[in-house]
């Protein structure tokens, strides 16, 4: 079954243009700053080695971004790409104050219909934007198919907590959040929408099998802050 985001992709593309001056400010405040312990959870399972080749999908402002340019290393490299040309403006400034401009390349493009060829990465990712997309099925088998066999591929992404007191608060949260983000000047019904896409959001479980049915082996996930948080990697079958 094909999990798909019914908002049309034009209205998600200008909803994160319009968030991206304060989608950092407003990252830090929905996963209560718990995203940065999240992502470096994230490189110490996804064992990104000196010289890989990696690609960094719904790249956002470039935080996932920097942190595989760092593993990565000189003599490695990150494509990034988004779709929306103001979070790629932002990223560009990180990437610049970071002095990675050698090591990142950063594209304006749509993670359902990539413009790499096949077996082209070591490493595919994509944090905090699968639930996002208009279809999270066809953005696997886009991240499947631009690694080379063996290549691994991970989606950080919130989740729902499993324990049911932990859930109805983390949830509760969430509701609030929209509230929050017209307080610092934001549109009430931008976040109202992320919330929802979060809440709505396919289960640990959903998710796997949609990797394995994507074209990747040994899948697994691991929770994060009492399932708030989740990561899936699996590898892409040898031909």
């Amino acid at each position: 079954m094909v999990q798909t985001n019914n908002t049309p992709q034009k209205q998600v593309h200008s909803l994160f243009d319009r968030v991206a001056p304060k989608y950092d400010k407003m990252n830090n405040l929905i996963t209560l700053g718990l995203h940065r312990r999240w992502r470096a959870k994230t490189m110490e399972k996804l064992n990104v080695k000196k010289g890989d080749f990696a690609l960094d999908l719904c790249c956002g402002t470039g935080d996932l971004t920097l942190d595989l340019a760092r593993r990565v290393g000189p003599s490695g490299h990150v494509v990034a790409l988004d779709l929306s040309a103001e979070m790629l403006k932002l990223a560009k400034e990180k990437v610049k104050t970071a002095h990675l401009n050698d090591r990142v390349t950063l594209i304006e493009g749509d993670s359902m219909h990539l413009p790499f060829e096949d077996d082209h990465f070591d490493i595919t990712t994509i944090g905090f934007g699968l639930r996002n997309v208009p279809d999270a099925d066809q953005v696997l088998r886009e991240m499947v198919r631009v690694i080379r066999p063996g290549g691994k591929v991970a989606c950080l992404e919130t989740s729902q907590p499993q324990q049911p007191l932990i859930r109805l608060g983390w949830e509760g949260y969430f509701h609030v959040v929209p509230l929050m983000a017209k307080m610092t000047g934001s549109r009430y019904q931008d976040y109202d929408y992320l919330q929802k896409t979060t809440k709505s959001f396919v289960s640990v479980q959903k998710l796997a099998e949609m990797f394995a049915a994507a074209g990747m082996e040994s899948v697994k996930y691991s929770l994060f802050t009492f399932g708030a948080g989740a990561l899936h990697i699996g590898k892409k079958k040898m031909s």
